[in-house]
């Protein structure tokens, strides 16, 4: 259990059982609301015994609660429900499932153990604080995380939520609150991990009638959902960081600017903010602290360039969403020209520790350039997907196999891929490399915003940077040449190449030609879109030349490089090949082997899925 968690089992008349349903986005999608539904209406109908003893601790019943939290970051397990106080966590749970965890667990006291998750040697592990998923984190922003209810204020208060605005409100001036965000070194979360209270010093130094605060949870990388997790399980602490930077900055009005692809999200940060302001945090003079702040949330439709600080605010303006040209930077020239200070939500919310906790702390977490945690969604060819928060300077080896489980299917780690689209790849054997800003980019990767997408062996990386070269030739604005038409060489060179019809000058010219595009392009998303390219050439370039020299594709996903055959020796003539077939261009008597008419074959590989007899070959 997470230290502030600690406080809600630990105050008066919040000693009961607690029943926990995870209410994050992937577990509702997974039914998590009718689980909750099924716990209302069967607990509504049954007396429980007053108190239970539960793996040698005694819960009490008497006052028992049933609460939606939002994502604890498990999302390979979901739906998931969990029992505190003595943190029980049952996995993969179902509707069916709900009257034996009444029956067993909470009149009884029994743990269901098959629904306990069950680690990579077979084991069941009962806690949640025991399962290894969790055993190398080290939750601070998430730390209310699937713990409090989403929509109330009151959870987040007794959580400790709060306490570092009425601090800063009441003890310090806002150059003070500048200082200790910069003497805590926190760097942006969004990507660029440009120091916060830098930032926030050059826009309080700016003279102006009217200034603006922004958060930033536009997350346009494939596979990212860090921001939305966050939001949906405990905006209170966003918006407690966005208005103690209003504060220090001198911003009178707030925008959090979120993808409208977020509709859970959307509708906890309105409720957050509508009780924000009937409390008496957000409007006019706060806490009779003289501060003015009001919070608007605007919706984004979904542009990945909006990402980009400057394109942000164009749509937040009502514009179309295209960076400019900077300098000025925003913090001099921002929303209708103003001065305006954006930050990443996560990097807000970091700032009530440290205002609570002080900066040497902060510090003292994680590297010396790169302190504190990060948060990434951890997603892809590892055995344990979902959200996890990290110390700055924990090794990719320790994410990927301590954390995620490593590699499903007995396959090899082929590369690590963080800083989504405009990330780069780092292979196997670079895995002792640090998680921080600085040893990234040594290893020609990004932070980025905290995707990370494990692969393995089977996994292509000339087609792998084909697919990131082909979102950022959509998703450009177009403003710029070296981009918009950059962007579209390289993936006419990339499709030609997995195709079979590379050619030698391929490699170089795609070399230039990302170098070209990370020199000239007008915003960030532009100068890193290559990215991919360039890393998976330094570390594959061999597979690149295996493509071109033997039109070969080593991984067998590039679909017009591969060959399916029939081994006749193994192929006992089930037909079952023959029946996925689409084209039906495989034929054969049964227990007859069985052959693919090459001409036909259009390589969709689903012979190769379903047979059992490891008869049909890919070459």
């Amino acid at each position: 259990m997470t230290e502030q968690a600690k406080t809600l089992t630990s105050n008066p008349g919040t000693e009961k059982a607690r029943v926990i349903v995870c209410a994050g986005t992937p577990c509702v999608s997974a039914g998590a609301l009718d689980i909750y539904e099924e716990f209302e209406e069967r607990l509504s109908a049954v007396d429980l015994p007053a108190e239970v003893v539960l793996e040698d601790e005694k819960v009490e019943n008497e006052g028992l609660s049933l609460d939606l939290t939002g994502c604890p970051g498990f999302c390979e397990q979901g739906p998931l429900v969990r029992i505190d106080p003595v943190g029980i966590l049952y996995t993969n749970v179902t509707v069916e499932d709900v009257e034996t965890i009444i029956d067993k667990t909470l009149a009884q006291g029994e743990v269901i153990e098959d629904l306990c998750y069950e680690d990579v040697s077979g084991q069941r592990v009962l806690r949640e604080n025991e399962i290894s998923f969790y055993s190398s984190q080290k939750r601070l922003v998430l730390d209310n995380c699937g713990y409090i209810r989403p929509d109330s204020l009151g959870d987040y208060r007794r959580a400790g939520g709060l306490k570092a605005l009425q601090k800063v409100l009441a003890e310090m001036t806002p150059e003070q609150v500048c200082d200790q965000i910069l003497a805590s070194n926190l760097r942006g979360r969004g990507g660029a991990g440009y120091p916060t209270g830098q930032k926030w010093k050059f826009t309080l130094s700016q003279q102006a009638e009217e200034k603006f605060i922004v958060a930033n949870c536009d997350e346009g990388d494939p596979g990212a959902f860090m921001d939305r997790s966050l939001i949906e399980g405990d905006p209170y602490r966003v918006l407690e960081g966005m208005i103690i930077g209003a504060y220090a900055v001198g911003a009178s009005q707030g925008f959090v600017y979120i993808r409208i692809e977020y509709p859970l999200a959307i509708k906890r940060l309105e409720k957050a903010v509508e009780n924000l302001r009937e409390q008496g945090f957000l409007g006019k003079n706060i806490l009779d602290s003289g501060l003015d702040l009001d919070i608007d949330i605007r919706r984004g439709a979904g542009a990945f360039v909006c990402g980009e600080e400057t394109a942000l605010l164009h749509s937040i303006e009502g514009k179309r969403g295209m960076p400019r040209p900077r300098p000025p930077y925003p913090s001099q020239s921002g929303l209708w020209d103003r001065p305006t200070v954006i930050n990443n939500v996560e990097t807000l919310a970091n700032v009530p520790d440290i205002i609570n906790r002080g900066a040497d702390w902060y510090s003292d977490i994680g590297t010396e350039n790169s302190p504190g945690t990060k948060v990434f969604a951890l997603a892809g060819d590892v055995v344990n997907t979902g959200l996890v928060e990290v110390p700055m300077g924990i090794s990719l080896e320790e994410v990927v196999n301590e954390i995620g489980g490593g590699v499903p299917g007995g396959k090899k780690l082929k590369a690590v891929q963080t800083g989504g689209p405009a990330g780069g790849c780092i292979p196997a054997d670079e895995l002792d490399v640090k998680v921080d800003f600085e040893s990234l980019a040594e290893k020609g990767s990004i932070m980025g915003s905290g995707g990370m997408i494990v692969m393995d062996e089977e996994t292509c990386m000339v087609d792998l940077a084909k697919y990131f070269i082909e979102f950022s030739r959509e998703e450009s604005c177009g403003k710029c040449t070296p981009c918009r038409e950059g962007n579209t060489r390289l993936l006419e060179i990339l499709e030609r190449i997995t195709r079979g019809a590379g050619k030698e000058e391929d490699i170089d010219l795609l070399r230039r030609l990302s170098e070209l595009e990370q020199k000239a392009s007008l915003c960030g998303l532009g100068q890193a879109a290559p990215n991919p390219v360039v890393s998976t050439l330094d570390y594959f370039e061999e597979e690149y030349r295996r493509h071109i020299e033997e039109q070969e594709c080593p991984a067998g996903a590039c679909r017009y490089l591969v060959t399916y055959l029939i081994e006749a020796d193994p192929c006992v003539g089930c037909g079952a090949c023959a029946r996925v077939c689409p084209v039906d261009c495989i034929s054969g008597e049964s227990q007859e082997p069985h052959e693919i008419d090459q001409n036909e074959c259009i390589k969709c590989g689903q012979c190769y899925e379903v047979c059992n007899f490891e008869a049909v070959l890919r070459k």
